[in-house]
């Protein structure tokens, strides 16, 4: 599994490092340029996240038809264009344009299939955990590396390195990665989209990921703004507010997977890291020195770290073996619309309505938020047996569909077994293999 899934999540890693690079120092760059406004900076910073959202099942469904390898090559290629237009913008609305060529590259679902297909179902929230931890080192790196070498070798040389790194992604993936098994599942139904979006569960994940990445896109929206504007920061400052938040939350983010993914404390780990949320914005909001408005970054990044590496894992936890590929797309598009909205809201917001009644209003939305997430179960734990596909098993699997304590099975027919997942309190595996027989 290691060999398959350190490269590919060091993909994800890499393309998402390129996008939060830049997001440190973005609006006080883009605020500069010609025909800037604060709603079109707010654009700009969410901008990617609209193309994301809207390529993201495309994207997966080529990937199903043309293949996962090709399909990701045209994705980073895509990113990596608009990372050069973003480069050699001279106004907002090429930089505009650029961002919106970066998230048109939407490979997020294709990767997380990939690793779908690579390793066994009981690894897959082991590997989608790791995705989620590299995901987030990527994320602290940029906090530190983006705002120094912004302010010294400038924010245009920061897109060129996004390029760079996406070209370098290519190299990888054609050189590491091996390609997917070629595998046919047979299924108790097709995965339907009423499904899928009517299962409560399912529906709180897809509004936490909003949330969350709405919440992160305001937050690097005004951090930067506000600590240049009212605390006369310079831009080469901005590393002081970006490594503490680097240091705690990478920190924190191990603790928290382990409690989630190993005691099965995944909705008390998003409770907790909404807390942080509300009270660092409220830090934030009525701070009257640059110490207090540090302290909250430094809270929202811990709570945002604590969050990222058990997302995807915890989704795919609610949904079927067939339905994971379209739940972890209408996930990922919730996100990405989150991203874009926080973006724009707060791009609108930002000069006509005060701090203070911004953050109190997002502190009401985390109040509300905590009680959905509590009211969503922790996903059971639940057994897998993989049964060789014999005749005689083949023409009885369907009376594995009689028995109420079978969570759900699948034929794969490459390695020619039948998986089946069970509850393994109520029913043994001596018993589905008589139900078989």
């Amino acid at each position: 599994m290691i060999k398959s899934i350190l490269p590919l999540s060091a993909i994800i890693a890499l393309r998402f490092f390129g996008l939060f690079l830049v997001l440190p120092v973005l609006s006080v760059y883009a605020i500069n340029l010609h025909g800037a406004t604060t709603t079109l900076v707010g654009v700009v910073i969410g901008g990617y996240a609209l193309t994301q959202m809207i390529f993201q099942v495309p994207f997966g469904v080529i990937s199903d038809k043309l293949g996962r390898k090709g399909t990701i090559i045209t994705g980073l290629l895509l990113f990596a264009i608009g990372s050069i237009f973003c480069a050699i913008s001279d106004d907002i609305l090429m930089l505009m344009v650029g961002r919106f060529l970066q998230g048109a590259g939407a490979i997020g679902a294709v990767v997380t299939a990939m690793i779908s297909d690579l390793v066994k179902e009981e690894q897959r929230p082991k590997a989608m955990a790791t995705m989620g931890m590299f995901i987030g080192i990527s994320f602290a790196a940029s906090m530190l590396i983006g705002p120094t070498l912004g302010s010294y070798a400038g924010v245009e040389t920061l897109f060129y390195l996004t390029a760079v790194l996406a070209l370098g992604s290519i190299v990888l993936l054609l050189k590491t990665v091996p390609n997917p098994p070629k595998i046919r599942h047979t299924y108790n139904g097709k995965a339907k989209l009423s499904q899928i979006l009517g299962n409560s569960n399912l529906l709180k994940m897809n509004i936490t990921n909003f949330l969350q990445k709405g919440l992160m896109t305001f937050a690097f929206m005004i951090i930067p703004m506000v600590l240049i504007k009212n605390f006369q920061w310079e831009l080469s400052d901005l590393w002081q507010v970006y490594l503490p938040a680097m240091i705690f939350g990478f920190i924190t983010m191990a603790p928290a997977a382990i409690i989630a993914e190993k005691k099965g404390k995944f909705k008390e780990i998003l409770a907790l890291g909404i807390v942080f949320f509300a009270v660092s914005y409220l830090i934030i909001g009525t701070s009257t020195s640059s110490t207090f408005f540090v302290i909250g970054v430094v809270i929202f990044f811990i709570g945002f770290n604590m969050h990222e590496p058990i997302m995807q894992s915890l989704a795919s936890k609610f949904a079927k073996v067939h339905q994971r590929g379209l739940v972890l797309g209408i996930f990922n598009s919730f996100g990405y619309l989150g991203t874009f909205i926080g973006g724009l809201l707060g791009g609108m917001f930002f000069e006509k309505v005060s701090l203070l009644t911004l953050v109190i209003v997002i502190a009401l939305i985390c109040i509300l938020w905590i009680i959905l997430i509590l009211t969503m179960p922790n996903p059971e734990k639940k057994k897998l047996s993989y049964i060789p596909l014999t005749d005689e098993y083949m023409k009885n699997t369907h009376n594995l569909d009689t028995i109420e304590d079978i969570d759900e099975w699948y034929i794969n027919d490459t390695e020619n077994i039948i998986i089946v997942k069970y509850d393994s309190d109520k029913i043994q595996e001596d018993t589905i293999l008589n139900i078989l027989k």
